[in-house]
């Protein structure tokens, strides 16, 4: 392939993990550059199919050299669309994985920073600080071939309420959102959101009632697309069983996980695992994706102090490696427990692929929206254990 620059810009308004989340929504091939004035040497992180398969950054190289790169505050990144014949896929870990694991490590300080220090910029307030801890995550470009209507939306507006029906969707087109759950103990901020994601979950796309579990509140002022919501659902209906119980289940973990955070806000969360399961070594070892027939699955994560339970999954949820999504949980991520008198099926995963490659855009970019809404907040989650 011709060496072919796909796009580039600048690490101090794009942050390494929003480059990465754009390379493997994409499903890009190729080496994306990193150069800065604040290093002598520069670095190269390899991907395919959206996901990093090798780096070079001076002396390091594999995943120590990508951990590395995320130290950047300052510099610039290039991808070109390259032939990675040569290349040896040494880096066997998930994007998602990686990505919050860097961060991680790097809140730790086990990763050196280059470029300028933000907490030391002159006239940064704390309350501002606090803010940037939880970036706001980025979507892909809108599809205008879906787009109803634009709508304006001043600081501080309610967009959606939680507890409140409807099945409008929206794309934010400008500014950024902060999803809210409202607690005894005050409003939890979930996740902010800005342009290029969606407003509503997959739920949304079938039919009957459909009840909001958060609040959607415009951070300045926020431009929002609405969706012509009636074609998506006729392409999520026309879906495959396999396909559509898949993403309702990458739904609820969504909402799962979010239940997870609000408890550990104003409760804490349990440090001992389920006590009535055990790990399931076939399934921790196995490639394979399920969906549970009988009894329950825990989803135990790899937090920063120890193992933390994520969340709990029933029948008809999917657990295991999803060939084109990941979003940081197992099988690479965490590891799975099971109930006694467990029952599993298997789905054919590249079946499902193949289906999942002929959506359209829009629906494709909603379910990577989802994806990555997940990861964002699984990080967020296990931000707070590490300050308890």
């Amino acid at each position: 392939m011709a060496h072919n620059i796909v796009f580039s810009g600048s690490l101090l308004f794009v942050s390494l993990a929003d480059v990465f989340q754009l390379l493997g929504d994409n499903n890009c091939t190729g080496i994306l550059t990193l150069r800065s004035p604040h290093s002598a040497d520069g670095g190269l992180v390899y991907f395919s199919g959206g996901k990093p398969i090798n780096s070079s950054y001076g002396n390091l190289k594999g995943l120590q050299a990508v951990y590395a790169l995320f130290g950047w505050t300052d510099g610039k990144y290039e991808f070109s669309e390259e032939d990675l014949t040569g290349i040896d896929p040494v880096i066997k870990q998930g994007r998602m994985g990686i990505v919050m694991d860097a961060l991680r490590l790097l809140d730790e300080g086990a990763i050196a920073r280059v470029g300028p220090d933000l907490q030391r910029l002159p006239d940064m307030k704390k309350a501002d600080l606090g803010i940037m801890a939880l970036e706001p995550v980025k979507g892909p470009m809108v599809d205008y071939l879906y787009v109803m209507g634009e709508y304006s939306y001043p600081d501080g507006a309610t967009i959606v309420k939680e507890g409140k029906y409807g099945k409008w969707l929206w794309v934010i087109y400008e500014g950024v959102v902060r999803v809210i759950r409202e607690t005894p103990k005050g409003a939890v901020t979930l996740a902010r959101l800005g342009e290029g994601c969606f407003i509503g979950t997959i739920k949304a796309l079938s039919y009957g009632d459909y009840q909001r579990n958060a609040s959607v509140i415009a951070e300045g002022n926020v431009r929002l697309c609405i969706l012509d919501i009636e074609p998506l659902q006729r392409e999520y209906a026309a879906l495959s069983q396999g396909l559509r119980k898949m993403l309702i289940s990458l739904d609820n973990r969504t909402r799962l996980i979010n239940d997870r955070v609000v408890q550990t806000t104003i409760e804490g969360h349990p440090k001992a695992l389920p006590q009535d399961k055990i790990f399931d070594d076939p399934f921790q070892k196995s490639s394979e994706l399920y969906i549970i027939r009988k009894g329950t699955a825990d989803i135990i994560g790899k937090g920063p102090k120890a193992d933390v339970n994520l969340l709990s999954l029933g029948v008809d949820d999917v657990f295991g490696k999803i060939p084109f999504i990941d979003f940081g949980h197992e099988p690479l991520s965490a590891s799975v427990m099971t109930s006694k008198s467990f029952e599993a099926d298997i789905l054919d995963g590249r079946s499902l692929e193949r289906e999942y490659e002929d959506l359209s855009r829009a629906l494709r970019n909603f379910v990577f929206h989802t994806a990555k809404t997940l990861s964002m907040t699984t990080k967020l989650l296990y931000q707070l254990l590490d300050k308890l």
